[in-house]
């Protein structure tokens, strides 16, 4: 059976409040607390549906990681990715690369969070 490879992701931060604050402002969602009872770790889920496959993931704050610095790329999914381009600099954000065609697989941004994680938007307008 042929699948999507990723189906979970998860963006260390320091300041999880301050990045809900962000990710929501930049994507126009509502993030929700999925932390698990044991306390050791601070998690935000992104909006999610457990009954479809594809790929979700959290905000997470934990003592021992450091934010930003790694080596993986998230992209969110977009209708036009310069609306949400728009909003990351008033959210606290940094645009790194603007809108850019990637050809027939349509338009990315590439930016940078609050807490220096890059990420991308992806459409197809």
């Amino acid at each position: 059976m042929a699948m999507n490879p990723v189906n979970w992701f998860e963006i260390y931060v320091q300041d999880i409040a301050r990045a809900q604050k962000f990710y929501e402002a930049v994507l126009q969602i509502e993030m929700n607390s999925i932390s698990p009872p044991d306390g050791e770790l601070s998690m935000l889920g992104f909006p999610m549906d457990m009954e479809q496959f594809g790929s979700s993931g959290a905000l997470v704050h934990h003592a021992d990681v450091p934010s930003g610095g790694n080596s993986t790329l998230v992209y969110f999914n977009s209708e036009d990715c310069a609306i949400e381009e728009a909003r990351i600099e008033a959210a606290g954000g940094k645009v790194e690369r603007p809108k850019m065609s990637i050809g027939d697989y349509g338009f990315i941004t590439l930016a940078v969070d609050p807490d220096g994680n890059m990420f991308g938007l992806h459409s197809m307008k």
